[in-house]
């Protein structure tokens, strides 16, 4: 048998590695070998640790979702916690998973002030969002955890799940905002971030929430 140090190995972006046979403990070797410093993201579902790392097409669509989601529960006035990419994970659902971005917003008031995860006492994210799903060791590893929403955007189409008797359902609106058609206006939002930049496109997806919303 050969041993390989995870320094030897190299992802390239766009690319993920597929580890088999983990135990826990070897998990949890990993993830502190690899630090809390790193580019690459983790998912890991019942012994299958899934490392992929992002390209810079991914980084600006889980930086501009994200951003939208934030513009949202700010003009909605929804007080939130976002907690980013932490690394969330439990022994006794032998799952963890690092999202492209999370929110707190249910339980927001349980997790403010809170700098570290124990999800033994603690909720997992309310919703969590990803680019570019590579594998189904990400999504089961969501649905173990209990998070209660979750976004997928990939091959530039928005998927919205809600996670019913412990499998995700696709739906078509999203509990969290279910008086706006999410799924439209992140499309045209992404569609402008092409055409005119990032930030006009985001101007203008706030005019349009804060119109919506005095026509409510």
């Amino acid at each position: 048998m050969v041993t390989l140090q995870l320094r030897q190995l190299d992802v390239p972006p766009g690319q993920r590695l597929l580890i088999r046979h983990l135990d826990w403990q070897q998990f949890e070797h990993i993830l502190a070998e690899l630090g809390e410093t790193r580019s690459s993201r983790i998912a890991y579902s019942h012994g299958i640790l899934e490392i992929r790392m992002p390209t810079p097409e991914h980084e600006v669509d889980k930086e501009l979702i994200g951003d939208l989601v934030k513009i949202l529960l700010d003009e909605l006035e929804i007080d939130c916690e976002c907690f980013g990419s932490t690394t969330f994970k439990q022994e006794n659902m032998n799952s963890g998973i690092e999202p492209d971005q999370c929110f707190y917003i249910q339980n927001q008031a349980q997790m403010r002030g809170k700098r570290r995860i124990d999800l033994t006492i603690d909720p997992p994210p309310d919703l969590a969002i990803e680019v570019d799903v590579t594998s189904k060791t990400q999504i089961d590893a969501y649905a173990a955890l209990g998070v209660p929403e979750l976004w997928r955007y990939e091959k530039n189409q928005l998927t919205l799940y809600t996670l019913q008797a412990g499998q995700y359902q696709r739906v078509d609106i999203s509990p969290t905002f279910p008086t706006l058609p999410i799924l439209n206006l992140v499309a045209e939002v992404l569609e402008q971030s092409i055409a005119v930049g990032r930030s006009p496109a985001l101007r203008a997806f706030r005019q349009t929430i804060q119109t919506q919303k005095s026509q409510l």
